[in-house]
């Protein structure tokens, strides 16, 4: 009399199955990886255009008071490559015309041509 033997292990529909399944994670993983990545990038900009506005606000409001300007030249950006394709313009409006001594200043920090900070704050002759 014959005996069927059973084997043990995988058939190729449980293999194949489980190849999909490691597939779907495997893609889901670096798709997360890409995105965690973009938002670090965002965050990362966001920060050195905020310093950047920052800093050249305190030098628009400490510059002498010109009455009718409508601007100030920004101090120059730092060298190096955490500092590349930013550029800053700094605008100024009289609040009330004739000027009476307060401006309206705006800061506009852009990355490669885009804005991505705006920062607004009044100067008042002193």
């Amino acid at each position: 009399m014959l005996h069927r033997r059973r084997e043990s292990g995988a058939t190729l529909v449980e293999v194949l199955v489980a190849l999909v399944i490691l597939g779907a994670v495997g893609i889901t993983f670096i798709g997360g990886i890409g995105l965690t990545s973009r938002a670090t990038f965002i965050t990362d900009q966001v920060s050195t255009a905020k310093s950047l506005a920052q800093s050249q606000m305190e030098r628009a409001k400490s510059a002498v008071y010109v009455y009718g300007a409508t601007g100030y030249s920004p101090v120059d950006i730092p060298g190096g490559k955490d500092y590349s394709n930013y550029s800053v313009t700094i605008a100024a409006a009289p609040l009330h015309s004739p000027d009476d001594g307060i401006q309206r200043i705006t800061v506009t920090v852009s990355y490669s041509g885009q804005d991505v900070v705006r920062l607004e704050d009044y100067k008042v002759d002193r």
